[in-house]
């Protein structure tokens, strides 16, 4: 009748099918337009990101909040914004706003969810001069891509 639970027991799961942006073991990354939706959304969530530390700064600090505002060398404040929101975003969730709105995520070579060294990897080759030009050649993947062997998939 019914035999008890046996935990070493081999799995009876079947595999899920492929991944639309795997084909043939491949993966297919996402085209330019995406990719360049995704930055400009991005850009703007940046600036959100800013003023709301900001405002929060001076709510909270008062004169004493604008003080350290003005007296900051603004990417002593942006920067680690910048890679606050990049590793977080991606580490935890392999998107971005941006690739949330697109359809799009992170991936490795093989189709998987990144390690935290690749996003690491991406949110640092961002910093690299002239990155964003990287994308005009034939391929849509960019140096923050090629560098942590990642890529940017449609996934929906």
């Amino acid at each position: 009748m019914n035999e008890p639970l046996n935990p070493y027991a081999a799995s009876t799961a079947t595999l899920a099918e492929p991944a639309a942006y795997l084909v043939d073991g491949e993966v297919v990354p996402a085209g330019k337009g995406l990719r360049l939706a995704n930055f400009l959304i991005d850009y703007i969530m940046q600036f959100v990101v800013s003023f709301v530390f900001g405002a929060i700064i001076v709510l909270v600090g008062g004169q004493d909040g604008v003080d350290f505002i003005n007296q900051t060398p603004g990417f002593l404040i942006g920067l680690p914004l910048f890679l606050i929101y990049y590793i977080l975003c991606e580490a935890t969730t392999s998107r971005t706003l941006g690739k949330l709105v697109t359809g799009t995520k992170v991936v490795n070579e093989q189709g998987g969810k990144p390690t935290f060294g690749q996003i690491l990897g991406r949110t640092f080759s961002r910093l690299i001069p002239f990155e964003a030009f990287s994308f005009l050649g034939e391929t849509s993947r960019g140096w923050h891509d090629r560098f942590p062997h990642t890529f940017v998939v449609k996934s929906r």
